[in-house]
């Protein structure tokens, strides 16, 4: 029998790496010198912890931060679930490469490398309502291209994305996911009117109906209901965790690529955390079902990695606090008395 594509992407998940430990307890005791009282630097001495975990280090860096941005398109757009039409998907692409986007604003202000892949955003992905967005063979080479992304090495991943349409996408993989009422997970996206947000319900409720008796495989659900940018997101989390990159996610799209790895693997998340919740939908219970608690709360909706962009500024300046403070001793500070 022909193994399926699928088989080497679940191999790659039985094999993620684990934290580790000893980086752990040496930052903790690291953090039990510094001059401030235990714990007064709250979540952010966790940051630092994490951050150290999963590189692997005691000594964690952020050197050489990177935020992609994976962008595609989406057959189901024909069906009127988007404010805008999708020629902004090449256009906002033009607008990246010359240096126009929110994203490029933030990514130069902390100082973040910043990354656009084109995931042939001129040819839509089938619409889901009909058919297949993708077959295995393209979901699985999808998925490979995103996990080159991070080939040329970093120390931390932002992930993120744009594509008309696929909040739409999103909304469609948590009702397979998690179930319930299908318009419970169909927010506004871009800014759809009442019209739009109906148009966009009854999109998710039909691709539901279309693909009924197929959905029970994590994996079926990505290359039925899911995108391009939702497959390469999924597999540079993927790559991430087996290279020890700690990965810091974007929004309600982003975190549908997470959902996917987290069926296949509840442990698949530990090595990412959730930059920001989104005013998107109902991305805040996505979040505490995949057990992410966000580190920001701006009341957010753009995408693009805007909101993982802003998380890294904030773990920079955690980790600028655990490396560069003085020691107790090293201030002559006076500790806690026993």
């Amino acid at each position: 029998m022909t193994e399926s594509p699928f088989a080497d992407i679940r191999r790659l998940v039985a094999a993620m790496p684990e934290a580790d430990e000893a980086a752990l307890r040496a930052i903790a005791a690291r953090e039990a010198t510094l001059t401030k009282p235990a714990g007064a630097l709250g979540r952010m001495e966790e940051l630092v912890a994490w951050l150290g975990a999963w590189q692997g280090t005691d000594k964690p860096t952020l050197d050489r931060p990177l935020v992609c941005v994976f962008a595609g398109s989406h057959g189901v757009t024909k069906r009127g679930v988007s404010a805008f039409p999708d020629a902004v998907n090449r256009q906002m692409l033009d607008n990246f490469a010359a240096g126009g986007g929110a994203i490029n604003q933030i990514c130069a202000a902390y100082g973040l490398g910043f990354k656009v892949f084109d995931l042939a955003v001129d040819l839509p992905t089938g619409d889901i309502c009909e058919g297949p967005a993708l077959d295995e063979r393209g979901t699985v080479a999808t998925m490979a291209f995103g996990m080159e992304s991070i080939a040329a090495g970093t120390d931390c991943l932002g992930i993120g994305e744009m594509g008309i349409g696929n909040t739409t996408i999103a909304a469609a993989i948590y009702a397979a996911l998690f179930g319930g009422d299908p318009a419970h997970w169909v927010g506004r996206g871009t800014g759809v009117d009442a019209d739009g947000h109906r148009r966009k319900v009854a999109a998710v409720e039909t691709a539901l109906a279309h693909h009924a008796g197929h959905l029970d495989d994590p994996l079926e659900v990505l290359r039925r209901l899911g995108g391009r940018e939702v497959a390469a997101m999924a597999g540079a989390i993927l790559a991430a965790r087996l290279q020890r990159v700690p990965v810091v996610l974007d929004g309600y799209v982003s975190t549908a690529a997470a959902a996917i790895l987290h069926a296949l693997d509840p442990r698949a998340l530990e090595h990412c955390l959730a930059g920001h919740v989104s005013a998107e939908g109902a991305h805040a219970e996505v979040l505490e079902r995949l057990g992410l608690t966000p580190l920001l709360a701006l009341n957010m909706r753009l995408g693009e990695g805007s909101g993982a962009a802003m998380a890294i500024g904030l773990l920079k300046g955690a980790l600028a606090c655990h490396r560069d403070m003085a020691t107790f001793d090293q201030a002559g500070v006076s500790g806690k008395e026993a």
